[in-house]
Formats: C-alpha cells, sequence, structure tokens
C-alpha cells in the first residue's frame, strides 16, 4: 500500500456553537501539511459531548455536513469526526466520513457512555462499516467504543482503528492503554484524536492525541496543548509484520449478536 498521511486536529471547542466551531476548524484548516490526506476532528466537534440531543441536533443536509462536504471538496482532503444527527427521528452520535466527492459515510456510535446518560440521548448504531482510503481499510470508533474489544475485533478487515472522542482528564491513563492496547491485539495501527479544554458542563480535557503502530510503538502523542498532529502510516511494514508475526491465526473465532456489517467506500 502507499503510505497514508492523517492530521489529528487536538482542541479546544464552543460548547453548544456550531458556527463558532465550523470557524475555528477552518482556521486550522490553513495550517495543513500539503501531504495530509485524512484530516481527523474530535467526537462531537461542532457541540462538545452534550446530552442536550434535541436542541443541538442536525439533518444530514443541515449545515454542519454541508460545511464538511464544501471543506472536503475545496482541500481535496477526507474529513472525518463526529456530530450530532437527526435522521428519521431519531438522534445519533454519528460518526461522519466525507471524502473531496462528497460520498458520506457513517459510523453510529455502537457503545453510549452510560455514566453521562449517552443512553438516553441518543440511539445505538448496529452497523460496523469499514471505510476506505485508496487502499487503506479504516474502522472507525467512537470515544466509549474504544473499551469494547469484541467490538472492534480485526477480522482481516482493517489496517488502521481511527477513534474520535471526548476523553475527561480523570480517565486519560486509560485513553492512551486502550488505544495502544487496541493496535497491538489487532494487528493495525491506531490513531486518536481528543480534545483540550473544559466544556460546557465544567469537565476537563488533556488531548493526550496519539498514533500507535502494530506493535505498541508511539509514532506521535500530543500534549494538553491545542495541536495538528500529523503522522505517515507505512502500509508495507504493517504487511511485513502481519507476515512475521501472524498472532491473527491463532485468534478464537467468535460471533457477534444482533449488529449487522457494512462496508462501504470513500
Amino acid at each position: 500500500m502507499q503510505p497514508l498521511t492523517i492530521s489529528l486536529v487536538q482542541t479546544q471547542t464552543a460548547w453548544h456553537d456550531p458556527a463558532a466551531n465550523r470557524a475555528r476548524f477552518d482556521r486550522w484548516f490553513e495550517a495543513l501539511p500539503e501531504t495530509a490526506q485524512l484530516v481527523v476532528l474530535p467526537e462531537m466537534f461542532s457541540t462538545g459531548f452534550t446530552m442536550a440531543s434535541a436542541e443541538v441536533a442536525e439533518p444530514m443536509d443541515g449545515p454542519t455536513v454541508t460545511w464538511m462536504r464544501d471543506r472536503a471538496a475545496a482541500l481535496g482532503r477526507t474529513l472525518c469526526g463526529s456530530v450530532v444527527i437527526e435522521d428519521g427521528g431519531r438522534r445519533f452520535n454519528r460518526f461522519l466520513w466525507v471524502p473531496p466527492d462528497g460520498a458520506v459515510a457513517c459510523y453510529d456510535k455502537r457503545h453510549r457512555f452510560r455514566m453521562a446518560g449517552e443512553h438516553e440521548h441518543y440511539d445505538a448504531g448496529t452497523a460496523r462499516p469499514v471505510v476506505r482510503l485508496g487502499e487503506w481499510r479504516i474502522l472507525p470508533l467512537v470515544c466509549y467504543d474504544l473499551r469494547f474489544p469484541v467490538w472492534l475485533r480485526n477480522r482481516g478487515d482493517y489496517d488502521l482503528l481511527l477513534a474520535v472522542a471526548n476523553w475527561p482528564a480523570p480517565r486519560q491513563a486509560a485513553w492512551n492503554a486502550l488505544l495502544r492496547a487496541r493496535a497491538i491485539e489487532n494487528l493495525a495501527y491506531a490513531a486518536g484524536v481528543n480534545i483540550v479544554g473544559t466544556d460546557g458542563n465544567q469537565v476537563p480535557y488533556t488531548g493526550g492525541s496519539a498514533v500507535y503502530d502494530p506493535e505498541g510503538r508511539t509514532l506521535a502523542e500530543a500534549g494538553d496543548d491545542a495541536c495538528l498532529l500529523t503522522v505517515t502510516l507505512d502500509g508495507d511494514a504493517l504487511a511485513d509484520y502481519r507476515r512475521r508475526f501472524p498472532a491473527w491465526q491463532d485468534a478464537d473465532d467468535f460471533q457477534l449478536v444482533n449488529p449487522t456489517t457494512d462496508e462501504r467506500s470513500g
């Protein structure tokens, strides 16, 4: 595979202010390196991690999705991140994958963070889509999903595990440990973007956005300041490691109950 260059945008977000957040990310886009092919925004990047889903939800043809389409086309890059979406009378914490051609793919967060009441305000997703960028196969996840390895188990169907999050400071150690573990156990790259600052619920966040290789080695890791983290992933090195260390051949068979699988290309 050709190398893949990704840029993770670690920043603070404005509480319940999509227009301000879209403007904030526009400023970050001005600093993108020319090599970046994929630009990753955090979880609920337009609103912050809110339970006011009825108040802030947008439709799929609303201003934030439209903005993502416009910016992906103008930048010539694929954009992704999660947004509060209302669809068919239901509300989702929806990961949006937006390539330059505007063919949007979606993943609705499967595991809702009950400690914040997310399960009372959002519907759970059931599909586990794998999206594509060139030859790269990418499995998206949203924040709390990171704690559930069965859902994220590599079935030989992805090369990069991609997490978008609002992961609070008190559990920062878990964020880095789990992201690294998912890379190791799935023989895949793992990349995760988090936010910084304090949100409208006075919850603090200390970033720690990071990228790990399939051996768990740190390719890049952010501190607690706003920053743009850009990393190039080596597809040939991944294929070589999987040949030399084929642990996947000894994995246990299992079957998920209820969820459907769905692969979409973008």
